[in-house]
């Protein structure tokens, strides 16, 4: 793969050539190695580059303002005026994982609560992340429509053939599942709900006494202890109304709370291209554990690590931009082997100015 600076070089630069002083990709590597550095803002990024010295100015190739090759860091708003104004999803798709050698591929949506302004609502993103929690890319799903229309166009640039797509009930649309399976050579992993109540009929309605295949499991977390039970029938011949179905799965939650006792009870059903060849119950009760993966390794993270939801940018495509600096900071992090992200972020902060440069191989 092309290094960092490479592949920001084939994004446009959206700025008029007339008075233009700071090198375009600069300006990007420099909002990169500060949003790993730890910044959560613009004015974060922008203090970040005020202080950098000059031996991390150079690799990041700030310009020179003198014979003397002294290096110049771009302001504050110059880093927000362009970011706001970069391509989202070039810089998203640019950022990225590539998914060509993930198992499975989860989808789903969140929204940057933050930036709403006014009447205008807040910027809800939706994003793409590999099972092993890396990001691949993310979309800005536009005003008045919802992430059913953006569902396509957010993975239309990947190779997908051999990848499960999972995805919640909103997803669960037949529009879907065709073209992972006949565009994408892909196969998907849907979980149905009662908004789609024709379909969950049928599933609810199915011969699971039949069913032989089986999988147990248990863990504990988060204050609980779980039990799933997962029953996978075939049901090519049994009337099930929804593109290249193969197998539906019925998953079975018992939870116990570890403090109170209070127990609780879940049924949710699944609906798969792969065959019994293909995923055996305890596969796909592995895939449908993968889709919280974007929750528990993405958006937990935006939130509570980045202070996502806190985050005041607004306009432009600040915000989109600014959620794909930090899912970037997050895979590259993961990359090197840090299990939390926040630790992580204070080890690049003891060396601001060395350790991010590092991690991203500048220089």
């Amino acid at each position: 793969m092309a290094d960092l600076a490479e592949r920001l070089a084939t994004l446009p630069d959206p700025r008029d050539r007339r008075g233009v002083r700071h090198p375009f990709v600069s300006v990007l590597l420099v909002a990169c190695s500060a949003v790993v550095a730890g910044a959560r803002s613009f004015a974060a990024i922008g203090q970040w580059a005020r202080n950098a010295p000059q031996d991390t100015l150079a690799p990041l190739g700030a310009r020179t303002t003198s014979v003397f090759g002294v290096r110049l860091a771009p302001s504050g708003a110059t880093i927000r005026r362009l970011i706001n104004r970069t391509c989202p999803g070039g810089l998203a798709d640019l950022l990225g994982r590539d998914p060509v050698d993930a198992n499975s591929l989860a989808v789903d949506g969140k929204t940057a609560r933050g930036s709403r302004t006014g009447d205008s609502p807040a910027a809800h993103l939706l994003a793409a992340i590999t099972d092993v929690g890396q990001t691949v890319t993310q979309l800005r799903v536009p005003d008045k429509t919802n992430e059913i229309t953006c569902f396509a166009a957010l993975l239309a640039p990947y190779d997908l053939a051999g990848v499960t797509v999972s995805a919640d009930a909103l997803h669960t649309q037949r529009d879907h599942a065709r073209y992972l399976v006949t565009e994408k050579k892909a196969h998907y992993a849907f979980t149905v709900k009662r908004n789609q109540p024709t379909l969950y009929a049928q599933l609810k309605a199915l011969p699971w006494h039949n069913a032989r295949a089986k999988y147990y499991a248990r863990s504990q977390g988060h204050g609980r202890l779980e039990t799933r039970v997962v029953q996978v029938l075939t049901v090519t011949d049994l009337g099930i109304d929804f593109p290249h179905a193969a197998q539906a799965a019925k998953i079975v939650r018992h939870r116990t709370d570890t403090k109170t006792g209070k127990r609780s009870r879940e049924t949710v059903y699944v609906l798969t291209a792969l065959t019994s060849t293909e995923a055996s119950p305890q596969r796909i009760a592995e895939i449908i554990r993968s889709q919280w993966v974007i929750e528990n390794r993405l958006h937990f993270v935006m939130d509570v690590t980045f202070a996502e939801d806190a985050s005041t940018i607004r306009t432009g495509h600040g915000p989109d931009n600014m959620a794909t600096l930090r899912s970037f900071a997050i895979n590259y992090l993961r990359a090197a082997g840090h299990t939390n992200i926040a630790a992580a972020l204070r080890d690049m902060s003891y060396e601001p100015f060395t350790r991010p440069l590092d991690l991203l191989k500048i220089g």
